[in-house]
């Protein structure tokens, strides 16, 4: 009788301790269901990133393509609001190599930034570097891309990041997410590409694809197996985060049968808006919310050209993913084939009106601190010209238009990298004889920037020339497009910096009239803006960065023949207002 009351108290025991214990699980497990994923406390995120040859094929043909731990595209960085990254990056590739992590405000420490010759000398063949960097007051979709050649065409990740503990996103948490990167991918080597331009003068090849995470899509030949899936289950609301990796190309971006509510561009917040298809210029990212509303099905997500420029060649092909519903039914069930997505409705390549649709649509989530006074009141001319053929150079060397080379500027300056320093480590250590700073605050020569203009205004000055600033300077800049050679769509990114768009609009701006168009209330925050083509944009913030910043087209082609200047910032009062002493492992030249 004992031993069978002992026995069941035992049991008894048991039971309540596994009820307890499951109790505890089940907290334990609606705890981490509930919590944010990002860490309560700033924490510092090391990587590492070997940059190498990989194997990659696509268009049925396999290339040695140059990766990062051989992934195409790179890793996904995912930090939060006040965390610190280390990023060492070893390269066991043949070429030089530096990576710029892109939108990040690298408050003081330039030596992070990584475009090549401007903040650091590029990484050589054996070599390694480490990017130290901490993110600060910055949240959304940002990414981080090879700055040296072409290395970018497969050199590129998203960089992604959270809101600190105890904030969230301002709108509805979305059930899942996902980065897309749109690129563009070459069936030939993309350093050979832009190296054979060089050498003829001429502009490069185009494309022969456009991309979504790395794979073509199910359009282009060899290409349906690869093709990037994005799940969803009916009723959820999910957020897209978009990226144009391109690295010539405007992209309009769509998904069929769906509205796409625009939340965030360039990692800042913006008021909610909805259209069906969106634009970004190279460089910029959109983060857009879609709900799965319409029957269960497949849908096609699909990007293709925004081509402005009148009569240059472009890549005309379409890339797409594949929004799967949960449940979608097969064609032919025997075999197992799955639905046709739903084709989606693209703009026409030239469709401008959508283009600007779109970007002048966007406004700020909240009040913005615009600067109303200005210090630095700029006006930059952009566009490209023509060179005339040197007579040292054979016909074979000068293969532009009508035996001339192509060449791009910004005020009649086209922009020459140094080679024995870079523009940082000159202005820091005081180098003579690397850079001059009388890059021009207007245009040399006022004339009819869009209009018809004459051939002595073809022809830039080539140089290696930056603007100084004071910190704390209020700035504006006004981004003129010319119509020297072709007009065209440039996206200008500034490094160091996000800036305020405070408006665009088409034709010679004139100050008389088209300051009342500026939006002083609730301008979007950019670290990328597409001056229109024929048109002007307008942009201000403020110089608190200390350090050498690069402006610059982020169509490759055109960076690489000229269009660019740079910014020195002059260091503030104190330690807090001046730039970091250079890393030990800065890579030399």
């Amino acid at each position: 009788m004992e031993l069978h009351h002992n026995k069941h108290t035992a049991m008894a025991c048991w039971v309540s301790s596994f009820l307890f214990a499951l109790i505890l699980f089940i907290a334990s497990a609606t705890s981490l269901v509930d919590a944010n994923p990002i860490d309560t406390h700033p924490k510092t995120h090391n990587h590492e990133f070997i940059v190498q040859a990989t194997k990659v094929k696509r268009l049925c043909k396999t290339h040695n393509s140059i990766t990062v731990n051989g992934q195409f595209p790179g890793p996904t960085i995912n930090v939060k609001n006040g965390d610190t990254l280390v990023v060492k990056v070893v390269n066991k590739a043949r070429y030089n190599i530096t990576i710029h992590w892109h939108g990040i405000r690298q408050m003081r420490t330039g030596w992070a930034d990584g475009p090549a010759y401007v903040t650091q000398c590029p990484i050589r063949p054996g070599h390694s570097y480490t990017y130290r960097f901490t993110i600060d007051g910055q949240e959304g979709t940002l990414w981080w891309h090879a700055h040296s050649s072409w290395l970018r065409a497969t050199v590129y990740g998203a960089l992604i990041i959270y809101p600190r503990e105890g904030t969230s996103y301002p709108f509805a948490k979305p059930q899942r997410e996902t980065p897309l990167l749109l690129g563009e991918w070459w069936d030939a080597n993309p350093v050979d590409v832009i190296n054979e331009a060089r050498r003829t003068g001429a502009a490069p090849n185009i494309s022969d694809a456009y991309t979504i995470n790395g794979q073509p899509g199910d359009l282009y030949n060899c290409s349906s197996k690869g093709t990037t899936i994005v799940p969803v289950a009916a009723g959820e609301t999910i957020l897209l985060r978009v990226v144009n990796s391109a690295l010539n190309q405007d992209l309009f971006f769509t998904v069929a049968n769906h509205k796409l509510t625009v939340v965030a561009a360039d990692a800042s917040y913006i008021k909610p808006t909805t259209t069906s298809v969106i634009l970004l210029g190279p460089g910029q990212t959109t983060d857009v919310l879609i709900t799965a509303d319409q029957p269960v099905g497949r849908y096609y997500i699909a990007a293709r050209a925004y081509a402005s420029a009148q009569g240059a060649p472009f890549d005309n092909t379409t890339t797409t993913a594949i929004l799967e519903y949960k449940g979608s039914p097969c064609r032919t069930c025997s075999g197992q084939s799955l639905q046709s997505p739903v084709l989606p409705n693209l703009p026409a390549y030239n469709d401008t009106t959508t283009a600007t649709a779109f970007t002048t649509s966007l406004r700020n989530y909240k009040k913005a601190p615009v600067p109303t006074e200005i210090d630095e009141d700029l006006f930059f001319t952009v566009g490209l010209g023509l060179m005339p053929c040197p007579r040292r150079f054979k016909k074979s060397r000068c293969q532009g238009p009508n035996g001339t080379r192509f060449t791009a500027s910004m005020n009649n300056h086209s922009f020459v990298l140094p080679s024995s320093w870079s523009l940082l480590q000159a202005q820091q250590q005081g180098i003579p004889g690397v850079f001059t700073t009388d890059f021009p605050a207007v245009p040399p020569l006022k004339f009819d920037y869009t209009g018809n203009v004459s051939r002595a205004l073809w022809n830039p000055v080539p140089g290696t020339k930056l603007y100084k600033m004071k910190y704390g300077s209020r700035v504006q800049v006004v981004l003129q497009g010319t119509s020297i050679q072709t007009a065209d769509n440039h996206p200008i990114h500034l490094h160091g910096y996000d800036f305020f768009i405070l408006a665009e609009g088409f034709g010679n701006f004139d100050a008389s009239k088209d300051t009342s168009k500026f939006n002083l209330v609730d301008p979007p925050l950019r670290n990328t803006v597409g001056v229109p083509v024929g048109g002007w944009a307008v942009i201000r913030f403020v110089a608190d960065n200390p350090g050498v910043w690069l402006m610059h087209c982020h169509l490759d082609a055109h960076i690489t023949w000229g269009l660019a200047m740079a910014f020195i910032v002059e260091n503030g009062v104190g330690k807090l207002q001046s730039v970091e002493p250079p890393p030990a492992d800065l890579p030399k030249c």
